[in-house]
């Protein structure tokens, strides 16, 4: 290994290791959710982090079991009544995710407005912290509870939780600590509230953590138990409709959740870096394939884990290969003492990459940006967290298209309203490109001209006028103008506007074609 590789390890096992201690959690969770074996979610990620963080080309993400897919996974297990089955549908996804990517289908995200994509950030911030406090307190309860005060709130998960986030802010936030780059804060937070705990325990407290409050991962002990580590798929299921259908929904969904967050990473990215969409999809597919071939849940890149890395100070993709590395070692070694870890420490971890998320001074730094920017960033934020991330960003973006198209109609050409409503000669510029989208606006202003004026039009910084426009100042010239007795000035149209005009027209041109 040489010395460039051994410096790449070093700045980077620490953010390895800060998204293995969040994504253990999280990989079990969606397993559960989802109805899969628990061990499932832990293959997706151990596939996630190791091959596609091999092959993917972005420095930041992280790819693992993703929440997004919990329904789809969760009602076809239900219908198939079968997870080996289910398999198939994983498999099909990933084949399908590689031919996307051959077919460069991972330039779809470059249209998205950065408004849209900041605000999907702050919407899983949100969603980030909320869904933390579960763990923070050490109850179980619904977001609809908060503002109720019979919370039943477990007083060692939250001392352990305010301990954690001390350590954290505090460690990251001295210059001293912070040199200590092998030691991470989320590391000290962790051994820091296993120790409390031992306490706890070891004093028959009240405030012990409950063992439903602990990471709780399945034990290896004997070869018989390491063979259910592994599930086959049952190669049956490809003759299932269900199957067919399931796996193209999961190709779907799935690439664009990944092609998502690999733009917010890419911003999340200190270097700036650009990651080929076509090849991330690519090894999306290949990791979908080999997490289903050996058991493993369908798998994105997700933001969560994405965050953590990039505010763990991760500055190559080996981070996330680290991560994957040290979900399998310790999964097969140590998951014991995993098992003894509060999930309270790991939900400060996470209220702080959420914090970070949907800090405040992104909405203060949008709302300067003007109405144009800072409503579909509110929208979205919003709609991420009333309903979900792709409906978030289908709804920001619908408003971001309409903002577009009304600026466009008020962009098509530079005119006073004092001017119009005052002078005798109106000079109306039309803008590079005037489109259909511009003829209602440039309508409602040639009706507002007055009896006896002169207008004139300057087209000389324009590129293109569409036929419906042409057509539009034809007619007024033609008619409108002649009955109000209003002179038309035409300057700079080009010779490839085709359409003509009445020679008893009484438009004067100058440096241009009559038209």
């Amino acid at each position: 290994m040489n010395t460039s590789k051994i410096q790449l390890l070093k700045q980077n096992f620490a953010s390895g290791l800060v998204v293995f201690l969040v994504a253990l959690p999280l990989c079990l969770g969606i397993a559960l959710a989802s109805g899969a074996p628990p061990l499932s979610g832990i293959i997706s990620g151990i596939v996630g982090g190791i091959i596609i963080g091999t092959l993917s080309t972005s420095h930041i993400s992280v790819a693992g079991p993703a929440a997004g897919l919990v329904a789809i996974v969760l009602v076809t297990i239900n219908q198939l009544h079968s997870f080996e089955l289910f398999l198939c549908a994983g498999m099909i996804a990933g084949i399908m995710q590689i031919v996307l990517g051959f077919l460069r289908a991972g330039s779809i995200t470059n249209y998205i407005p950065v408004a849209v994509i900041e605000g999907m950030l702050a919407g899983i911030g949100i969603l980030i912290i909320f869904s933390q406090l579960p763990y923070a307190f050490g109850s179980k309860f619904s977001l609809a509870q908060l503002s109720h005060a019979s919370i039943d709130i477990h007083l060692g998960s939250l001392i352990i939780t305010l301990i954690s986030l001390f350590i954290i802010i505090g460690w990251d936030s001295s210059t001293k600590l912070k040199q200590i780059k092998q030691l991470p804060s989320a590391l000290i937070a962790v051994i820091v509230s296993v120790l409390i705990n031992h306490i706890f325990i070891a004093t028959n407290s009240y405030l012990a953590i409950p063992s439903e409050q602990l990471v709780r991962l399945p034990v290896i002990e004997n070869w018989n138990d390491f063979q259910t580590f592994i599930t086959l798929p049952d190669f049956s299921g490809f003759s299932h409709q269900l199957v067919w259908i399931t796996g193209a929904t999961i190709a779907v969904v799935a690439s664009i959740e990944t092609l998502l967050s690999i733009e917010a990473a890419d911003r999340l990215d200190s270097k700036r870096r650009i990651t080929d969409t076509n090849q991330e999809l690519r090894a999306q597919g290949v990791g979908n394939l080999v997490s289903s071939l050996i058991g493993g849940l369908p798998i994105t890149a997700v933001i969560v884990r994405s965050s953590a890395n990039a505010n763990a100070g991760a500055t190559h993709k080996i981070s996330s290969i680290i991560h994957g590395l040290l979900l399998l070692v310790c999964v097969l070694t140590i998951p014991a003492w995993l098992n003894e870890i509060p999930l309270a420490t790991l939900a400060a971890v996470l209220i702080l990459v959420g914090y970070k998320l949907a800090r405040p001074a992104v909405f203060k730094h949008f709302w300067h940006k003007g109405i144009y920017q800072f409503i579909p960033f509110i929208a979205t934020a919003a709609a991420v967290v009333v309903f979900d991330l792709l409906k978030g960003v289908g709804l920001g973006l619908i408003i971001s298209i309409l903002f577009i198209l009304h600026g466009n109609m008020k962009r098509a050409y530079y005119l006073s309203r004092e001017e119009l409503a005052e002078a005798t000669t109106i000079r109306l510029d039309l803008a590079e490109e005037v489109s259909f989208l511009n003829k209602a606006a440039i309508k409602k202003t040639l009706k507002n001209i007055q009896p006896d004026s002169t207008l004139i039009i300057n087209a000389e910084r324009t590129s293109y006028i569409a036929c419906d426009v042409l057509e539009l100042i034809e007619d007024f010239a033609n008619i409108y103008a002649k009955e109000n007795h209003i002179r038309v000035i035409l300057k700079g149209f080009k010779a490839d506007y085709d359409n003509t005009v009445d020679q008893s027209s009484n438009i004067h041109v100058e440096h241009g074609k009559r038209l």
